[in-house]
């Protein structure tokens, strides 16, 4: 056996040691399992403040159906078919206007990329889902109520959003 190899070997016979003789300790700080999914995360994006927060749950992300700025829950979206997974919700002004135009838009955090497969407008928004950045490319909607599966065309492609 060479030199190197024994040095590995002793090293990991005394982290296996320090394992087992000391409480909380581990062989390695690894994160999830290959090929098993992150955990679920729930943003909310306050479009008047610009405010991008996340949290554990749904709940908690759409505590507040009104912000202390008056904003108002537009649109949720979510990563998996049925509302499913994790959800990124849109705080806007106030309910959408229909006046044939697009009030607002949003390119997605780049974590939000490429993984929209279901949508909730509210607040009178209609929800239109873009395959590029500033609103680019063949869009797809408006999606005028909840959605539970965006469809082939767009599902896993959106990278911004407009609401009208």
């Amino acid at each position: 056996m060479r030199t190197g190899q024994r040095g590995r070997r002793a090293l990991l016979v005394l982290v296996a040691v320090l394992a087992a003789v000391v409480p909380g300790a581990s062989l390695a700080q690894a994160g999830p399992e290959p090929g098993s999914a992150p955990p679920d995360r729930h943003c909310r994006y306050v479009q008047s403040t610009g405010d991008l927060r996340c949290f554990a749950s749904y709940a908690e992300a759409t505590a507040e159906r009104r912000t202390a700025s008056g904003d108002v829950i537009q649109a949720t979206l979510f990563t998996e078919v049925n509302y499913g997974g994790s959800s990124f919700t849109i705080y806007g002004s106030d309910v959408c206007e229909k006046d044939g135009v697009v009030n607002f838009q949003l390119n997605l955090p780049d974590d939000w990329k490429d993984v929209v497969s279901s949508v909730q407008p509210w607040a009178q928004c209609w929800i239109w889902l873009y395959p590029e950045p500033d609103l680019g490319g063949e869009r797809d909607g408006p999606f005028k109520e909840n959605t539970p599966d965006v469809g082939e065309l767009m599902n896993d492609r959106a990278q911004s959003v407009g609401l009208s």
